[in-house]
């Protein structure tokens, strides 16, 4: 079985709460092994068989009906999740703050003209970098004071998308070879 980490957007804020024990007896009743959950905002470690897309798709269907709104998840393998800590270039800036550091992540590549597009949203010191289904991001005045959310990217570029900090990132490659 590979291991994947599993990203789930939109659970545990405002009325859409998701218990992690719940959501990993979810995980186990549709063959989903050895799940472990990080934090409490839909951060998953687990085991499965199939592709990441079939993962994520049993995963929104069984989801469906467990929280007040629709939840988008987003799984990458352990081996794509440790190629986003080595692709983001923000890390060899001088200067960089690494707590201000994010990560997009995103249902499928974008197309060029639509990343552009994107990129004329960045406002003051805010910076992104694309790369594959990934988009990084340098948020000097922090991930809340941005223009660039999960939003706009989903309008923009006409698909899900969910951010995690550079910590969680980490934490979350470190977990997969736990």
């Amino acid at each position: 079985m590979a291991i994947y980490v599993v990203l789930l957007r939109g659970i545990n804020v405002g009325q859409n709460i998701l218990r992690m024990e719940r959501l990993r007896e979810i995980c186990a009743d549709i063959g989903l092994a050895s799940a472990r959950t990080y934090l409490q905002s839909g951060n998953l470690i687990l085991e499965s068989r199939g592709t990441a897309a079939a993962l994520s798709k049993a995963l929104e269907k069984k989801l469906a009906g467990e929280t007040r709104l629709p939840v988008t998840v987003i799984a990458r393998s352990a081996n794509e999740i440790r190629s986003v800590l080595k692709a983001n270039a923000f890390l060899g800036q001088k200067g960089t703050d690494e707590t201000k550091l994010h990560v997009t992540f995103l249902q499928r590549a974008p197309e060029k003209n639509a990343v552009e597009a994107v990129k004329k949203i960045a406002s003051g010191a805010d910076q992104l970098r694309w790369v594959g289904t990934e988009i990084y991001l340098h948020c000097p005045s922090g991930y809340g004071e941005t223009k660039l959310s999960n939003g706009v990217f989903e309008r923009l570029l006409g698909m899900r998308a969910t951010t995690r900090n550079w910590r969680t990132v980490t934490k979350l490659c470190e977990m997969c070879g736990e």
